[in-house]
């Protein structure tokens, strides 16, 4: 029987969105200042922006550290619920999401996306492939969704795993799984594309995907995980996703 790709399922950070060379905590105070300004024309009490911007950074180093070092996931709109709960606001569930957003907006800005890519997934859509992103994240899912949307990425990704609502990290079985159930494929027939050797290759291997490695300067040539496809650029799917077809 001929052997066809029927989705392909992307992690997001530095694959389909790439972020370049990151400075955390830069952006991470750009954040903090973004939020403060934002509670600020609200017109709630706040403490000094430094104690804020500290208070909040530490919770979050806390919740990472804690994140990898066992797999579960937090979700920082809690770290931002409870945080503006203890300085007294009083947000709507709308004004707590635009928070986040301005938490994450100074990231957003970083991000690029491949020339061609947004052409090759609405054609992958078009040959009725069945496309989604499984993704690492403390990220609220409203505020990626927004950022996917920005970018003109939204509409062709339906199926969308955020590890901070499922509560679990790649390569965990449980959110590949559940990528799987809700895009309605099999794992068989479904290609996992992602840069991270452990968390994406060896993640989706365990659960029977085809796994390709997104790895542009092949710094991951000679790791202890081996992708089934190996690319430099998200352009070289369309020709791996033909070779497929007829084959047995």
């Amino acid at each position: 029987m001929a052997r066809r790709i029927r989705g392909i399922l992307f992690d997001l950070g530095d694959t389909l969105l790439d972020f370049g060379q990151v400075d955390a905590p830069k952006l991470f105070r750009a954040g903090a200042r973004l939020a403060y300004d934002y509670l600020r024309r609200l017109g709630v009490a706040l403490p000094p922006f430094w104690r804020y911007h500290r208070r909040q950074l530490r919770a979050v180093r806390w919740h990472y550290f804690i994140s990898h070092l066992s797999g579960r996931e937090f979700n920082s709109m809690d770290l931002i619920t409870r945080f503006s709960q203890r300085f007294g606001h009083e947000l709507t569930p709308e004004q707590l999401i635009e928070l986040a957003w301005r938490w994450y907006r100074p990231l957003s800005r970083q991000a690029d996306v491949e020339e061609g890519v947004r052409e090759m997934l609405a054609d992958f859509r078009r040959a009725g492939l069945v496309l989604g992103v499984v993704s690492n994240t403390f990220v609220p899912p409203q505020v990626l969704d927004r950022h996917l949307a920005n970018e003109g990425l939204l509409e062709q990704l339906p199926v969308r795993v955020y590890s901070c609502d499922v509560g679990c990290r790649k390569p965990n079985r449980r959110i590949f799984r559940l990528a799987l159930r809700r895009a309605g494929l099999n794992a068989a027939d479904t290609m996992f594309v992602g840069d991270s050797p452990r968390a994406d290759v060896y993640g989706s291997s365990r659960v029977g995907m085809i796994s390709v490695l997104k790895d542009p300067s092949d710094r991951h040539n000679s790791g202890r995980y081996r992708p089934d496809h190996r690319v430099r650029s998200l352009s070289e799917l369309a020709r791996i996703v033909a070779e497929y077809e007829g084959t047995s």
